[in-house]
């Protein structure tokens, strides 16, 4: 028995306004429409059936400039037919409006729907789409410089490139259409792409129990600010870290490890849907982080193809290309299994993802590993170790004093930048007193050489 589903339709009898479901067939999968059949898949019959097999294909040409193909069908010695639309790649209207079918339902598109519909058929993207008004000018050179600075250490780009100017560099990563911008320029280089980009921005959240607000704050900037800003905002004021001490050693555990938070954040800025108006959501609660994106998978696209092995098809690629050239993400599909490994590596359980109508959201449950758990008798440890800090913060020279001073600003700076910025210093004498502000227990290396950062203790 055939039964109705994705590229199935079925009408007990034919009526002109049908052709909404020939013209979400044509705009979707293609499919196959069914007169003179009941919803449950059983024949009635239709009456005319030769005549309508001449009307309908007139109709269908003369309202949308499409083709269909009308087969008679019998079936207990009654007559239906059988209507069987191709998918188009260009978009098909019907009285000036556009349907598309979506799962067992035919649905007219509008607002962000249509704008996302219409790009995908001329074969591009919201990012790609040109701004007007836009100029190098107008964008963000401390913003530029930071770029220059994670895609020299990625090394994704050459050299040659970077030392270009802003105009030129941006032609290297392909955010121009014509003489124009792009959005995504604007999104990820402009101080406040809101100007160009409504919603553009991150609201932070913390509820108690009882979906009760307590604080807020809104993040905003382009994107490269808006993920520094978010990591210092939910590391330091939103999420609880668990103090442990090793010797002298400060510890301190996040309920969720931070390379997967961070991961998490560029995803979301990445692949969100930036035609709806509402900024990206993270909802901290006492037990669990959310983070609501409103973006939009792939058709045919569910949770399970992001959890299994599948190919990177970024809602956004102009953005995720800048992003992947300044080593921030790879450009493999990898980015939930790196959060994913990023939580099994530090001991910490598996995310949850979800995907409906709101978007997609990133669910970290809140805990802390086994080697965080605050030991009996860590009170008196952590007195003796404040009483050292002391002590070895008296101890200090003035050189280590500025590179302590300098590095609270700059905390993923290179020996090199640090040794550039204080001109008293050499590069080896940067390498010396690094080294002795670690055995001091004042400084921490936090991952490796490229990718890491120096997190001072105090």
């Amino acid at each position: 028995m055939i039964l109705e589903s994705q590229n199935i339709e079925f009408k007990e009898s034919w009526r002109d306004e049908y052709q909404k479901w020939i013209c979400g067939f044509a705009n979707a999968q293609g499919g196959t429409l069914y007169i003179g059949l009941r919803d449950n898949g059983e024949v009635c019959g239709v009456q005319d059936a030769k005549k309508l097999m001449e009307d309908i294909p007139n109709k269908v040409r003369d309202m949308m400039g499409i083709l269909v193909e009308v087969n008679l069908r019998e079936k207990d010695k009654k007559q239906y037919l059988e209507i069987v639309t191709d998918a188009y790649p260009y978009p098909i209207s019907f009285r000036g409006k556009y349907y598309q079918r979506s799962g067992a339902t035919n649905q007219e598109l509008k607002g962000a729907a249509l704008d996302r519909f219409m790009l995908r058929k001329q074969g591009k993207t919201w990012d790609g789409v040109p701004v007007p008004y836009l100029k190098t000018k107008d964008l963000d050179n401390a913003t530029f410089d930071l770029f220059r600075k994670y895609a020299k250490r990625s090394g994704r780009m050459e050299d040659a490139d970077l030392m270009d100017d802003n105009h030129g560099l941006l032609e290297k990563l392909r955010l121009y259409e014509g003489n124009y911008l792009k959005r995504a320029a604007a999104l990820l280089f402009h101080p406040d792409p809101e100007q160009y980009v409504t919603g553009a921005f991150v609201k932070v959240g913390f509820f108690r129990e009882g979906m009760d607000l307590v604080y807020q704050d809104e993040v905003h900037g382009n994107l490269f600010q808006q993920i520094v800003k978010l990591m210092d905002l939910l590391c330091t004021k939103y999420m609880k870290a668990i103090i442990t001490y090793e010797g002298i050693q400060r510890i301190e555990t996040l309920p969720i490890p931070r390379e997967a938070l961070r991961e998490a954040l560029l995803n979301a800025c990445i692949n969100k849907d930036y035609a709806e108006h509402s900024p990206i959501q993270i909802r901290v609660y006492e037990n669990k982080l959310e983070i609501i994106n409103g973006g939009v998978l792939p058709e045919g696209w569910t949770v399970e193809t992001l959890l299994s092995s599948h190919r990177s098809m970024p809602y956004n690629p102009d953005i995720a290309n800048t992003f992947f050239r300044a080593g921030e993400i790879e450009a493999w599909g990898r980015g939930i299994e790196r959060i994913i490994m990023a939580c099994k590596n530090d001991g910490f359980s598996t995310p949850e993802f979800r995907y409906d109508a709101s978007g997609i959201w990133t669910t970290f449950k809140f805990e802390y590993p086994e080697r965080a758990t605050i030991q009996s008798g860590q009170k008196t440890t952590q007195k003796t170790t404040q009483k050292t800090t002391q002590k070895a913060i008296q101890n200090m020279t003035e050189q280590q004093q500025a590179i302590l001073s300098f590095l609270k600003g700059h905390p993923e700076a290179t020996r090199k930048e640090i040794s550039e910025s204080l001109s008293n210093i050499t590069e080896d004498g940067v390498k010396y007193n690094l080294s002795r502000l670690q055995e001091l227990g004042l400084l921490k290396r936090v991952g490796g050489r490229k990718q890491g950062y120096w997190q001072i203790i105090e």
